[in-house]
């Protein structure tokens, strides 16, 4: 499975998602412009020991994954969305797509993915889920739907 971070703002949540990533197999995707440095103590005191266990790909923009991974099943979590995370069926090479913890996806990529929008369900209190906890609800649904394939 794949886990897309677009323009992530906060180390300590893109540590934590490293972290899931690497203990569930997956790749995780980091969209550019980063609010830190992947070198930044503070990313790797949150991955600590699994920063190195995790494969991580780094991104000029949305477009040049979208263009590489063509042809793959993208999923934009947003508040906004119609559907449910919990209303699809997942293949193991899905990639599932986060915005900033402050501002979510940019526009953009939600008006032109308007069918592939999922949400997770929440009070409204003008708030959302923290992002690395919002990673992990969908990405063990998917690896649940797939017998969590790799894992024991």
């Amino acid at each position: 499975m794949h886990v897309v971070l677009v323009e992530p703002e906060i180390p300590q949540n893109t540590g934590n998602i490293a972290r899931t990533c690497a203990l569930t197999g997956s790749i995780l995707h980091l969209v550019k412009p980063l609010g830190f440095s992947v070198e930044d103590r503070y990313l790797k005191r949150a991955g600590l020991d699994y920063w190195d266990k995790v494969e991580v790909r780094i991104w000029e923009n949305f477009q040049d994954l979208a263009q590489h991974y063509k042809g793959k099943q993208f999923y934009l979590a947003t508040t906004h969305a119609a559907h449910g995370y919990y209303e699809h069926e997942y293949k193991p090479d899905d990639l599932f797509v986060f915005g900033r913890e402050t501002k979510g996806l940019p526009a953009q990529i939600l008006d032109a993915n308007p069918n592939d929008q999922i949400r997770i369900p929440m009070v409204n209190l003008g708030r959302s889920l923290n992002l690395a906890n919002s990673v992990a609800i969908i990405l063990f649904e998917a690896l649940r739907q797939n017998n969590y394939p790799g894992l024991t």
